[in-house]
């Protein structure tokens, strides 16, 4: 059976335009490497819709228009326990004052894998292509995508498909009814979105491109010098 039962996604807006380079150091540095020790975390991933990656947005309704980032953290089973210590982590996280405060997620919660498929091209299997090293990902919330049709456009790596999964009743995500789909790229995220928009089915409430994100290189949303 395949290790990774889900994964937990946030769609974040940072509030305050100053804060951009503050949040990428606390998530980074901070509260990311303090999730890894959990037994249930297998890998965690982010990305950064930059400016021009939000311009290229094939669907971006309300308040998905909105979000800068997105994080997913690779879960396994017993997924209920899984989440449980993750969200004790973060309440603990919180109450030491290491949580930052200029964020907001416009969804958050646990989406259960429901479909995997990586390129021939690429060697790997399906379910190894979120440890491949990778530029950016193209993400769709709303109904799936083709996966395999996905993969048979060049620059994609590989494409998992997520539906939101039972969230037990003391903890407080509340994921919707949105699938998300999220197609791994090693070509610029640019260059390929072109050919992945037509894929975006109907009703999908955002899709496009995002960055990899590197540990220090957080200027996207710094001010240009007068």
């Amino acid at each position: 059976m395949p290790r990774v039962r889900a994964g937990f996604f946030s769609f974040t807006e940072v509030t305050d335009p100053r804060e951009h380079r503050s949040y990428n150091e606390w998530h980074m540095l901070d509260h990311m490497p303090e999730q890894y020790p959990l037994p249930g975390i297998v890998y965690g991933q982010r990305w950064v819709a930059a400016p021009d990656c939000a311009r290229a947005r094939a669907a971006a309704e309300p308040p998905f228009g909105a979000v800068h980032y997105v994080t997913c953290y690779l879960m396994s089973d017993p997924l209920d326990e899984t989440l449980r210590a993750f969200y004790a982590r973060g309440r603990e996280l919180h109450r030491l004052g290491r949580f930052h405060r200029h964020r907001r997620a416009h969804r958050s919660g646990p989406f259960e894998v429901v479909g995997r498929v990586s390129a021939p091209r690429v060697l790997v299997s399906a379910d190894a292509v979120p440890f491949r090293p990778h530029r950016g990902v193209y993400v769709v919330v709303g109904p799936g995508v083709d996966l395999d049709a996905a993969v048979a456009v060049p620059g994609v790596a590989g494409a998992w498909g997520f539906r939101p999964a039972a969230v037990p009743g003391d903890l407080p995500w509340r994921t919707g009814d949105d699938g998300i789909t999220v197609c791994w790229l090693d070509e610029e995220p640019l260059a390929v979105a072109p050919s992945l928009a037509p894929l975006v089915p109907p009703g999908a409430r955002l899709a496009g491109p995002l960055r990899s994100i590197v540990p220090w290189q957080w200027d996207w949303f710094d001010a240009p010098a007068p």
